[in-house]
This record gives structure tokens, sequence and C-alpha cells, in this order.
């Protein structure tokens, strides 16, 4: 594609990416995915964005975000947001110490409201604005936005400014919205399971059950933990009361409400819930149980366990090939340093970051050491032996970015939701597909002339 018709796209990736990549980083990257790779142009558009550290718009339709500051009302924040503006008032803040990355950070933290709507917000600078109080009204400039949870959260950095209103404490406009107080139990398919939902009912089989004794505040407790399903999938569950449940059982399940780890929602049910076995076998729940999605519909859910979906590794990320772990907590280690137990002696692995794109949406996934040897062939003893005699470890993830990039892979694993990086794949298994190349050349280059006409 020549660069005439590149124009568009370098604009609109200059516009997203500002300064954090030049015109000709960006030519040369959209010149190798979309000649050499032959991929769409979403999803070069999607691997370049990531690749630089931009944020990559919601949908393909949204948008992307430009640097000009825009005033919203909470309830009109998507979570996308860089640099908007925010007038709002202080229902509860906080002043606390938190550490990132091994050092201690002081922040400010709380909730914001105005007549639209509830969010949550944070001060990275804690120690210059502590004076951030219940009941002031605050206009908060190019603050910046990101969805955790299903919920918005506003963010002050280095680049907001701070204007109180002290002339606005009994102005009308800065009435809270009501919040509605529901007690009736919404029926839900555990497909449709969020964070934060309370009071709902959910029908499903036990596929499995198990008690197990914690300490709860000092007291020992009984948890009866395991997973349900029905024919939209499958969710583990935590039961704080013994309901008698057994492997194979059909239950109605009132009053339980939604906790998430990491993204994953947990459903939950404690001393309000009601528990019925029911006649109900919902017969073959194979096609459940494999919980098959789409990168898309991945990226609209957030978190989930247990999930298959395919697509095309467009990129090996940061971080790949040959790393070096703590023995303690097997998080990596930067020059023999882990953030949690400082200096240690590291043990050697090896894994695989990627991008993984379907069309529909891209996702990041880490995969292990074992199904990285089973992948590429390199085992962790050669990826030593051959670091070792070239003198670098780089060698290692070029090596396997050849045998891995723009193949078809299908995996399958827990999605987690990572706050700076959107949801992430741990990998429990995975395999490379065989496609029709033909058939899937055709699709693109339609794609691509169906964008640049």
């Amino acid at each position: 594609m020549d660069t005439e018709k590149l124009t568009p796209l370098i604009e609109e990736l200059k516009q997203v990416l500002q300064d954090k990549a030049t015109e000709d980083d960006i030519i040369r990257e959209l010149r190798m995915f979309l000649d050499e790779y032959a991929v769409g142009v979403e999803p070069a558009k999607r691997a370049i964005i990531k690749k630089y550290g931009g944020s990559v718009p919601a949908s393909q339709n949204s948008g992307f975000v430009t640097g000009n500051a825009v005033s919203k009302k909470i309830g009109e924040l998507t979570g996308m947001e860089q640099n908007v503006d925010i007038l709002a008032k202080v229902i509860f803040s906080e002043q606390k110490v938190v550490k990132i990355k091994g050092v201690d950070r002081e922040i400010v933290s709380g909730i914001i409201g105005d007549s639209t709507g509830t969010a949550s917000f944070t001060v990275w600078d804690g120690s210059n604005h502590g004076d951030i109080a219940k009941g002031q009204i605050w206009l908060f400039r190019n603050a910046y936005t990101k969805r955790w949870n299903d919920r918005i959260q506003v963010n002050m950095g280095k680049n907001c400014i701070f204007n109180k209103k002290d002339d606005m404490a009994d102005d009308p406009s800065m009435q809270l919205a009501e919040r509605p107080i529901s007690y009736s139990s919404s029926v839900a398919k555990i497909a449709d399971l969020r964070e934060g939902i309370g009071n709902v009912s959910v029908t499903g089989k036990i596929i499995s059950v198990e008690a197990r004794a914690i300490t709860v505040k000092g007291e020992p407790r009984t948890v009866f933990s395991g997973i349900i399903a029905d024919e939209t999938g499958k969710v583990q569950f935590s039961a704080w009361n013994d309901f008698n449940l057994n492997d194979g059982d059909t239950v109605s399940i009132k009053n339980a409400y939604i906790r998430s780890w990491n993204g994953i929602p947990q459903l939950n049910f404690g001393d309000k819930a009601e528990v019925n076995k029911v006649d109900d076998t919902f017969g073959d729940l194979t096609s459940a149980l494999a919980n098959k999605k789409t990168i898309g519909e991945i990226l609209k859910s957030g978190g989930g366990m247990d999930i298959e979906t395919c697509g095309t590794i467009i990129e090996l990320q940061k971080n790949s090939g040959l790393i070096r772990r703590c023995p303690q907590c097997n998080r990596s280690t930067i020059n023999g340093e882990c953030q949690m137990h400082g200096t240690v002696e590291p043990t050697d692995d090896l894994r695989m970051k990627v991008t993984i794109d379907d069309g529909s949406g891209a996702i990041s996934a880490i995969i292990s050491r074992d199904l990285t040897e089973k992948l590429t062939g390199i085992s962790l003893a050669v990826a030593l032996d051959l670091s070792r005699a070239r003198g670098e470890s780089e060698i290692i993830s070029k090596s396997i970015a050849e045998k891995v990039v723009m193949k078809h892979i299908a995996v399958r694993g827990n999605v987690m939701k990572k706050e700076d990086f959107g949801p992430m794949m741990i990998v429990k298994d995975a395999s490379f597909d065989e496609v029709d190349i033909k058939k899937g050349a055709e699709e693109l280059l339609v794609m691509v002339e169906e964008v640049i006409q």
C-alpha cells in the first residue's frame, strides 16, 4: 500500500500516540502489518497502539480520543477518556499510602458524584492534594478515566488542575443523584453475571463441590466451594452455609451476590440466600463447559473462567522468552531484584506474552513454559545454552517470534481483567490451528479495500 493511501491511517495513529511514536515509526509498522503480514487494518491499528503504549478504543466505531479536553457529567463517562474536565461533589475521601512497584506513594482516594451518578476517584499525588474532603465541590481539569469491574474510575495525575468551587456548595445543580434501592431478586444466566450484582437468582447444575476449613476474623468457618453451570457457561461459587450440595444436583439459588477475583466473577450465597433443588437436569452441558467466545465477546464481558477462543498471534510482547523469577513469590525479577522481596537468587523460566486477534478484538495472553516448549520446540535448557553462547537473552525472544507470530492459535484458560492492560488470559492449553489461508487472505483483502475506498 503506497504512502498516499496510508495517510488517513497515519494521521489517525498520530493523534492517538502523540509523542509516543514518530511518523516514520507508524509508517514502518503499518507497512509491516498490512504488506508483510497481510493483516486487516483494524488489527494492525490495535497492535501498533498497544506496542507504543496508547489506549485502544472501546469499540471499532467509537473513534479515537484526541488530546483536546472535554467536559462531561459522571453519567457520560465511558472509561476511555484521556483528557476530561469533571465538576463533582466529594462524597467520601481518604488519604493513604500505597506501594507501587516497590515504592511508597501517598494518594487520595474516594467517591465523587453529581446529578447523573457517582464514580470512584484517585489523586496520584496525595501529598499535594490532601485537603480534598467530603462535601467539597471541585472542578478536576485534565483528568483521565478507566473502567474496572464495569465501574468508572476517575484518575487525577500530574497534569490534572484542581479548582475548588466554594461558591457552588449550595448550588441545586450539584444535588447528587438518588440511588434506587431494590430488594427484589433478579434472574440471571451465568454468562451475564458481573462484579457488584446483588440479590440475583441463578439456576444451574453443580459440577463440583468441596468443603474447606478457613479462618475469618480469627474464627474457624467452613466454606463450600465449587463450580456451577447452566447452558450459557460456568462460574465458581462459594456457599457460607451447608446447603447439602452434591455433584450433579440442579439447584435454584435466590438472593446470591457476585464478587470477583482478578476480574473473574464468583457467585456467593450466604445467610440470606435460599437454595432449593429442582428437577431440571439441563441435559448436555458440553457447550457451556467449553465456554467458547470470540475475543470481542471476552472484551465486552471482562473476566471469566475456563474460556476458549482462537485467533492470530500478531505480536510477541516484551518480557517474553527467558525470564528470571523470585523463588518466594514467583514474580519476574529485574537484575536480581524482586518488588516484594528485594534481592533474591532468581530461578530461570521460559514464557510467551502474546497479542491474539480474531478480527473482533485483541487480547493479551500469557503462555507458560510447558506450552511454550510444546508450541515452539525450544526447551528451557536449549534457550539457556543459546543465551550463554550468544551472550544475550534477546536471541530467544527473536527465535520464538519467528515461530509463532502470524500463526493461528486456539487457547483455553482463565481471563483476568487487568486495570492497565484490559483482559488478559492465563493460558492452560494451546495448540496451533490449521486455517484456510487462501480464504483468509481473500477476506482480509476485501476488508482493506472497503476501508481505503
